[in-house]
C-alpha cells in the first residue's frame, strides 16, 4: 500500500496537467491513522464528483465493542458517527477553490429517521470505522489544481477525522444517550408482541410536523396523551417506566373530525417503523415493524398478482388469480397493494380512507340492495378486515371520517378531538346497532397463490450497461425501464430509493433467474446482506456511499412496480 507522501508527491507531479491525469490517484494511501482510498475519479471538474472512502482502524478509533455489540446499537453508532462528521465537513466544502465542484466536499446528511447508511459503517468484528464521500478535485478551467486537493487530503479531512471518528474526542455523554435511546428502543419494540401490541405512542409525544415539507417537529404543538383505557407502561433499561397508548392486534378505528389529528397519528404510526432521534418527537413512537401503508394507485402496473380475494368474477372473464394491467384502476390498484403486502410478509396494515378507492373500501347498504352481491365483481375491504386478522394473523389500523359501517368491524375505535385521542369504543358499538350493516354469507377467500417468479427482462441488458438513475423519493430507471414508488409512502430518504435500484441490479445477478419464487428471492438477499452487510451491492466495484436500507417490504414494492418482471 503506499502512503501519505506518495500521494503528495503525485499531486505535485500531475500539477497544471490536463484534469484526466487525476486518474492516476486512483489508489489506497495510509495516512497516520486511516487509510484513504480514493475508489473513482471524476474525469471533468464538472461532472459528478470523486468518490473517496476513509477507514479508521478500530484500535485507532478506540471504541469498544458495547458500541456496537448488537444491531441496533451498531446502527445507532453509526448514524451518531455520521451525524458528527457531516457536520464537521460541510464547514470546508469549497473552502478549496476552482471551476465546477471543485472543492465539493460531500457526505450523507441524515434526516430524523435512524437508517442504516454506507456513508459510515462499523465493522462489528474489528471495530473498524469507515467513512464515504465525495470530493471534487479542483481545477482551474480543466487544469489540475494539486495544492487546492493538497488542502482537502492534508489539511481538511484529516481534522475532520481526528474531531469525529475518535473515541478521544468524542463526548462520551452524548454517545452513551445515543445508545441507551436504541436499548430502549428495541425494548418497545420487543415488548409489543409480548403485550399482544401492534403499536406504542408514548405521552408527551410530539406528533404533528413543522410544515408538509419538514420532518422537524411542529413547535408549540399539543402533546400527545393516552386514553386511560388504552394506557400501557412499559418499563425500559435505561429509561425506565414510560406510558403511552397501546394499540391492540385487531381491528383498530381512528375517526373524528377534519383537522382534529387523525392522519397526523396514521403518519407517526407509519414512521413508527423506524427509530427516531431524540429530540425529534417521536422517539418513542413504536410500530410493528413490517406494517404497510395501503392506498389506491391509479395506473400503476400490476405483475400477475391473486388478486381475487377482493377481485373475481370480471365480466371481460379476465384471470384475477394472476392479475396484470399496465393501468390499474383504484380499486385493483388498492387489492394488489393488499395482497402484494401480505406477500411481503406484514402484520399490520395503516390505511386512510381519503387515499383509499371508496369502492375497494365500502358498498353502503342502499348501493348493495340495489346492485346485488352477486352482480359486483369487487368484495370490498370491510368484508374481509376481520378475516384477514383471524385467518392470517393481519391487524388493521384505519383512519375514517366519513364511513361508520366500520364501527361493526372493530375491536377498538378511537376518536381524535383537538388532537387528544378518546376511546369511544363502547358508544359507538351502541350507536352501531341502529344501523346494521348487511353483509351476506361471504365465504372464506381461499389463501392468495404467492408462487410467482421473477426473471430477467429485457430492462436489465448486459451487466456492464446496466445504467440507474434516482429521482429522490418519487422512483428510479434500471436503463430505460422506470419505477414508479411516488406512492409508495414509508420511503423517507432518496437514498433508499438509490439503494433499492443497487439491490435489483444486484438480485438480476443472483436471484432474477426464472425459477425462484419473489419471496425467495428476497429472503435470499436479505440473508446475504445479513451476512455481508452493503458490500452485496457493490458487485465487485466501489461502494458508493449514498445508500441507506429499505425493509424488505420496499424491495417487494419496488420488484412489484418493476413492468414484465414477474411471471407466474
Amino acid at each position: 500500500m503506499k502512503n501519505a507522501s506518495d500521494l503528495r508527491t503525485l499531486l505535485m507531479k500531475i500539477d497544471h496537467r490536463g484534469y484526466p491525469a487525476y486518474k492516476d490517484t486512483k489508489d489506497k494511501y495510509q495516512f497516520d491513522q486511516y487509510i484513504l482510498s480514493i475508489d473513482h475519479v471524476q474525469g471533468d471538474p464538472f461532472a459528478s464528483p470523486s468518490k473517496v472512502s476513509i477507514l479508521v482502524p478500530g484500535r485507532i478509533a478506540g471504541f469498544g465493542k458495547e458500541c456496537y455489540e448488537t444491531k441496533e446499537r451498531r446502527i445507532a453508532f453509526q448514524d451518531f458517527l455520521l451525524r458528527r462528521m457531516y457536520l464537521k465537513v460541510k464547514d470546508f466544502s469549497f473552502k478549496a477553490k476552482g471551476s465546477g465542484k471543485s472543492g465539493l466536499i460531500g457526505i450523507s446528511r441524515p434526516g430524523q429517521e435512524i437508517l442504516e447508511r454506507s456513508a459510515c459503517t462499523v465493522d462489528p468484528a474489528t471495530g473498524n470505522v469507515t467513512i464515504r464521500m465525495e470530493i471534487g478535485f479542483p481545477a482551474n478551467g480543466r487544469t489540475i489544481n494539486a495544492g487546492e486537493l493538497i488542502k482537502i487530503l492534508f489539511d481538511f479531512l484529516p481534522l475532520c477525522v481526528r474531531q469525529t471518528l475518535l473515541a478521544a474526542t468524542c463526548p462520551k455523554a452524548n454517545l452513551e444517550k445515543v445508545l441507551f435511546l436504541a436499548d430502549d428502543q428495541k425494548a418497545i419494540r420487543d415488548s409489543l408482541s409480548e403485550k399482544g401490541l401492534v403499536a406504542f405512542v408514548a405521552n408527551d409525544a410530539v406528533l404533528p410536523r413543522k410544515s408538509g415539507v419538514s420532518s422537524l417537529p411542529m413547535k408549540e404543538a399539543v402533546p400527545f396523551r393516552s386514553p386511560d383505557s388504552m394506557e400501557v407502561t412499559l418499563t425500559l433499561p435505561h429509561k425506565g417506566t414510560v406510558s403511552g397508548m397501546g394499540i391492540k392486534k385487531g381491528v383498530t378505528l381512528i375517526v373524528g373530525g377534519g383537522y382534529h389529528g387523525k392522519s397526523t397519528l396514521l403518519e407517526a404510526l407509519m414512521a413508527g417503523v423506524y427509530n427516531h432521534i431524540a429530540g425529534d418527537g417521536r422517539e418513542y413512537v413504536i410500530t410493528d415493524d413490517t406494517a404497510v401503508k395501503l392506498r389506491a394507485e391509479d395506473g400503476r402496473s400490476i405483475q400477475k398478482a391473486d388478486i381475487s380475494m377482493f377481485i373475481r368474477n370480471l365480466p371481460n372473464g379476465r384471470n384475477t388469480a394472476a392479475f396484470y394491467t399496465e393501468d390499474a384502476s383504484g380499486s385493483t390498484s388498492q387489492a394488489a397493494n393488499t395482497i402484494e403486502a401480505m406477500e411481503a410478509g406484514t402484520e399490520l396494515f395503516l390505511i386512510d380512507e381519503d387515499t383509499s378507492a371508496t369502492n375497494f373500501m365500502i358498498r353502503d347498504d342502499l348501493m348493495q340492495r340495489v346492485v346485488s352481491r352477486d352482480a359486483e365483481p369487487i368484495i370490498p375491504f370491510i368484508d374481509r378486515i376481520r378475516e384477514l386478522y383471524t385467518a392470517h394473523g393481519i391487524s388493521t389500523i384505519l383512519v375514517a371520517g366519513s364511513c361508520g359501517s366500520y364501527f361493526h368491524k372493530s375491536d377498538c375505535i378511537v376518536q381524535m378531538k383537538k388532537y387528544a385521542p378518546v376511546e369511544i369504543t363502547a358508544f359507538a358499538k351502541k350507536e352501531a346497532e341502529n344501523y346494521p350493516y348487511l353483509t351476506g354469507d361471504l365465504p372464506a377467500a381461499e389463501a392468495p397463490d404467492f408462487r410467482r417468479v421473477v426473471k430477467t427482462d429485457a430492462a436489465f441488458a448486459k451487466e456492464n450497461r446496466i445504467k440507474m438513475r434516482t429521482d429522490g423519493t418519487d422512483g428510479f430507471s434500471i436503463n430505460k425501464s422506470e419505477v414508479d414508488m411516488r406512492y409508495v409512502e414509508q420511503l423517507v430518504d432518496s437514498e433508499q430509493l438509490t439503494a433499492l435500484a443497487y439491490m435489483i441490479k444486484s438480485m438480476k445477478l443472483h436471484d432474477f433467474d426464472g425459477k425462484k419464487t419473489l419471496t425467495e428471492a428476497v429472503e435470499g438477499f436479505y440473508k446475504r446482506i445479513d451476512a455481508k452487510g452493503f458490500a452485496v451491492f457493490a458487485g465487485g466495484e466501489y461502494l458508493p456511499g449514498n445508500l441507506a436500507m429499505p425493509r424488505s417490504q420496499e424491495l417487494y414494492a419496488a420488484i412489484n412496480r418493476c413492468r414484465d418482471l414477474i411471471q407466474i
